[in-house]
């Protein structure tokens, strides 16, 4: 198995490609990162910006390259002696045109042989659903789109087609008897009954017409179906009389919106506006995307057929590894894990997974680990001062009027997703527990309305993302996260306590005897869907709802973090790293993603503030009252609102750019982001429903506070204080790389965070990335640390707003480790004390490999701001007389991996030595 030493991350796109990519790894290979990251390189809908919409999971994607010039990247990545983890999607596909596999469905139904692909309820307890695929991408009403003529029939070489605007689905083989009938007799009277183009047309009628009741794949109908669409075609392409016809019949269809209502009625698939699909859905989507279809995984078969290239690519050593993208979406998890790792038995295999502070991937899984955003979470808590958390929260209070609870907040706000946009899921669900329930005595009485309040209840108190029951095994964290959601939601409303008993009796399919294997898999099916429903609940819920409410301190909310826990201890980060070096020590360590909230350097910005609560506090009242003629009056309230006002000049800390001739196009970034921002709270503005007065009032607030013209107070005011927490939010950033890439875990970069990344969420933070600066400035960085470093690291110091400081401290730091790769792969971690008067602003750790004798020590500056100026730097005697102490059997000579410097270890080492130069320290030593 490669384990990678570090990764970095490429966002394949139409603009960034397969070649782009090649001009880019000598760099990577020279900064020192070992395994290329790449986003999904499999076949996406046309004009897709991230891949995840996937058409054809078994062919490169054409948008980012040819297959040739995908074998080039990979020659080129392996001739630098670097690996390939590849982002793979097995949960979902495009619902789109141009996925063949659901197109094949709706024109075969039962006779596809995908006809068993997608998570589909055929038999869906409304009518109007049973036995077709609702397809909800409808501007309007159905009716009313119809009669609009937006919706027509048409014809091609791909045979007969309903279109709306740009949107194509093949017609119901079935259905073309119906089309091709409709003229055929006044052909027959105007040609006669003997003439070779009535016989031939009369023929393939025919073909329609007798299909073979055999559905299966070996019947003979698929073969005859083709046969059918050929010949018709060749009929019209080679005949006028007949694609005279055809025209005719289609135009008549297109002419009678009654006929062609009937003809619609008939299909596998039923067009809807797209408001329906919260209301009645009957497949599973991810998250509540309609336009991302999701599959049966579950389905060995299916499997196999979606995972060909990819196991392929892996067989044959083109990549190493792979990131499983979303794997909560899956019904079953753990058999997809175990089949996946049968085979890819060498794989290295990271998932997508968020997990609480204390929650632990379940032990069943053959996986390396995680994408790291749990890592993300525990290092940026070390930056956020816990000291200033009342203070805080009065300050917020006191700002916006609200003293929001988190928790309460999350709640109410999965309730509303579930009411707004889950609703035809839960009810899915219940419609299962339902079936369940008359057949025991204990639930026979339980009604419709009482099992869906319960379900509804339970799922907004759900203290994680899901469970991972299966037909075997309950596990006792999933057995506790069950238990208590059941006593939350008995305390909310006391009065469902029955039906919550009877769903809690389900969960542990405690099955009542006797009961049919039919049952059985019923209850099991209701456990797997249950758990498939918490994890979009909660992920649109607390990520793409809460997050963007409750804004006490922006920098703690993020993937993965609970803004709630207002930082992290140096003892708690020792502990939990010390747990997970035992469980996954290969795991990936992120602190940027494409998914993140906000950039990793914003996000060490905005800790600051956490230091100095009362500052923040007189800037934020200065700049309210200096920016309130900027507001405007919309439904009877200032716009924005004190809330959104909150966040923004948050976000303005976090993100300010170091070259002010960036602040015209900054301004227009902020105005996007906050419209962003201000759609996922979901308070005054909606995606659904925008309010475009509101959000006007917004961007023009933005623009107004950012304007350059002279007089502008605000942004005068601001320069200013920006500029310190900018200075101390750079020391933040250089301890959390180091941090980052010497615990224990795989170091993953995102693209363009080895310098200062400020951006915010997607899309900003996939704006193209310039690698001819980045290489320029490493080249740089290499020639003169071989002849003048102490002067750069000076020169660096004095001129951080260039980057190069961070660009350094990466690549020293990668260096470092692959230098000494076993020793960070596996060496054992040991939390180091601390003494003197800054004990507290240091986290210091060792690393030893046994086997070696190697050794390393980080040390990593935080809250900096009680004995730093603001235009100082945290070097030599500022330190005082802290000290670290060495466990015995230490090395007594050191090296800094960034200065080059020999420390003397014998009796502890000193900060003030080893910050001597440079603001973060890495000694390696035997």
């Amino acid at each position: 198995m490669h384990i990678p030493s570090s990764t970095y991350r490429i966002q394949f796109n139409s603009s960034f490609t397969f070649r782009s990519a090649r001009e880019v790894v000598p760099y990577l290979s020279d900064l020192g990162i070992s395994t290329l990251y790449a986003s999904p390189i499999f076949k996406a809908r046309a004009g897709s910006t991230h891949g995840y919409d996937v058409v054809d999971p078994n062919l490169i994607n054409p948008q980012v390259g040819t297959r040739e010039e995908f074998e080039e990247l990979v020659e080129s990545v392996r001739g630098r002696g670097m690996g390939w983890l590849q982002d793979f999607v097995p949960n979902h596909m495009a619902y789109a045109s141009d996925n063949h596999m659901l197109m094949d469905i709706f024109e075969k139904g039962p006779g596809s042989p995908y006809s068993n692909f997608f998570d589909v309820v055929w038999d869906h307890l409304r009518e109007n659903l049973r036995g077709k695929l609702i397809a909800p991408f409808l501007g309007g009403p159905y009716g009313e789109t119809l009669e609009r003529g937006e919706i027509s029939l048409v014809y091609g070489a791909d045979g007969f087609r309903v279109k709306y605007w740009e949107t194509v689905y093949p017609l119901r083989i079935e259905s073309y008897a119906q089309v091709i009938g409709r003229r055929i007799d006044s052909f027959r009277e105007r040609l006669g009954e003997e003439d070779p183009d009535y016989v031939r047309l009369f023929g393939i009628l025919q073909v329609f017409k007798n299909l073979p009741e055999d559905v299966s794949v070996d019947g003979g109908r698929n073969a005859q179906i083709t046969l059918g669409k050929e010949l018709l075609w060749q009929a019209t392409e080679e005949n006028e009389e007949v694609r005279a016809l055809i025209d005719e019949s289609v135009s008549e269809f297109n002419r009678d919106v009654d006929l062609l209502d009937g003809l619609l009625r008939r299909q596998w698939f039923r067009l809807s506006f797209w408001r329906v699909a919260t209301k009645e859905i009957n497949y599973q989507r991810f998250f509540n995307i309609n336009e991302l279809i999701s599959l049966r995984m579950e389905d060995e078969g299916v499997f196999h057929s979606v995972h060909g290239l990819v196991l392929g690519l892996l067989k044959e050593g083109r990549i190493d590894g792979l990131r499983i993208d979303h794997v909560d979406g899956l019904y079953d998890p753990t058999s997809y894990l175990r089949l996946l790792r049968e085979q890819a038995p060498d794989a290295y295999v990271v998932v997508e997974k968020i997990l609480e502070m204390s929650e632990q991937l379940p032990s069943r899984w053959p996986v390396q680990g995680t994408t790291g955003y749990d890592f993300l979470t525990c290092v940026n808590g070390l930056f956020c001062d816990p000291a200033g958390e009342d203070k805080f929260q009065d300050i917020y209070a006191g700002f916006t009027g609200k003293g929001l609870d988190f928790e309460a907040l999350v709640y109410e706000k999965k309730k509303l997703l579930i009411e707004r946009h889950l609703t035809g899921d839960l009810d899915n669900l219940t419609y299962v527990l339902k079936k369940i329930s008359i057949t025991t005595r204990h639930g026979i009485d339980l009604t419709w309305i009482g099992l869906k309040r319960a379900l509804s209840e339970m799922s907004a108190l759900f203290p994680v993302y899901r469970t991972y029951f299966d037909r075997s095994t309950v596990s006792r964290q999933d057995r506790y996260y069950v238990e208590e959601a059941i006593k939350r939601a008995k305390v909310h409303n006391p009065e469902l306590a029955r039906e919550l008993d009877f769903i809690e009796m389900v969960l542990w399919v405690n099955y009542p005897e006797p009961i049919s294997e039919e049952d059985k898999e019923l209850w099991l099916s209701f456990v797997m869907r249950f758990q498939q429903f918490t994890s979009p609940l909660m992920a649109k819920g607390l990520e793409d709802t809460a997050l963007y409410i409750f804004n006490r301190l922006i920098s703690l909310n993020e993937v993965g973090g609970n803004p709630s826990r207002f930082g992290v201890g140096v003892g708690g980060f020792h502990e939990w790293n010390r747990a997970r070096s035992g469980r996954h020590p290969n795991t990936l360590n992120a602190t940027a993603t494409h998914d993140t909230k906000r950039g990793e350097d914003t996000r060490a910005r905005i800790n600051v503030l956490s230091e100095i609560p009362d500052e923040w506090a007189r800037h934020l009242e200065r700049w309210s009252e200096q920016n309130r003629k900027h507001k405007a009056m919309v439904e009877g309230e200032e716009a924005p609102i004190r809330n959104r006002e909150y966040f923004l000049y948050q976000t303005l800390l976090g993100s300010f750019p170091f070259d002010e001739g960036e602040l015209a196009d900054y301004a227009e970034r902020v105005k996007d982001y906050m419209i962003k921002a201000a759609r996922e709270a979901k308070v005054r503005t909606f995606w659904q429903d925008p309010n475009l007065e509101y959000e006007s009032a917004l961007t023009s607030f933005v623009g107004a506070i950012l304007s350059p013209e002279p007089g502008n107070e605000f942004l005068e005011s601001f320069r200013k204080f920006q500029r310190k927490v900018a200075h101390f939010g750079a020391f933040n950033s250089l301890s959390q790389v180091v941090l980052k890439i010497t615990s224990p875990g795989v170091p993953d970069f995102y693209q363009g965070t080895e310098l200062w990344d400020f951006s915010l969420v997607d899309p900003d933070n996939r704006r193209a990335v310039d690698y001819q600066k980045r290489r320029a400035l490493l080249r740089e960085i290499r020639e003169r640390e071989q002849t003048d470093l102490p002067a750069l690291l000076g020169e660096m110091l004095s001129k951080k707003e260039d980057g190069r400081v961070k660009l350094f401290t990466v690549y020293r730091a990668l260096k470092a480790r692959n230098e000494s790769k076993e020793l960070f792969d596996s060496g054992e971690y040991i939390p180091l004390s601390v003494t003197g008067a800054r004990s507290g602003n240091v986290v210091a750790f060792a690393r030893r490999a046994a086997s070696t004798a190697r050794w390393a020590v980080t040390l990593a500056p935080r809250l900096l701001t009680s004995f730093v100026s603001e235009q100082g730097l945290p070097l030599g005697q500022a330190w005082e007389d802290t000290q670290v102490a060495l466990p015995e059997g230490a090395p007594a000579t050191w090296r800094d991996a960034f200065t080059g410097e020999a420390l003397d270890g014998g009796g502890g080492v000193r900060l003030s030595e080893a910050f001597g130069r440079f603001p973060v320290s890495l000694l390696t030593g035997e």
